[in-house]
């Protein structure tokens, strides 16, 4: 799933990483949503989260606070139901 992507986008270094996949929800958001404060506008964040909840309400979270969400893949392609990895752009 690829929102609002060009290849410029897909090619920009990543400023900040945070993995989750210890985390359950709230506070695979909570500990999102903390890394976007510190984020400046522009930056470029990937997340690795778990499959289920996790991967069904922080991209549609990040997307809800105005941020677009670059890129959502599995880790691992041979593996569509393990860890994801969110790269989004903070608005």
């Amino acid at each position: 799933m690829q929102d609002n992507t060009g290849p410029s986008e897909l090619e920009r270094p990543v400023e900040h990483y945070l993995d989750v996949t210890g985390e359950v929800c709230p506070m695979t958001f909570v500990r999102t949503k903390l890394l976007i404060e510190k984020m400046s506008s522009g930056q470029i964040a990937v997340v690795c989260l778990n499959s289920g909840e996790p991967l069904e309400n922080v991209p549609r979270s990040v997307r809800e606070h105005g941020h677009a969400v670059l890129g959502l893949a599995p880790v691992d392609p041979a593996h569509p139901d393990g860890p994801h990895r969110l790269r989004f752009r903070k608005a």
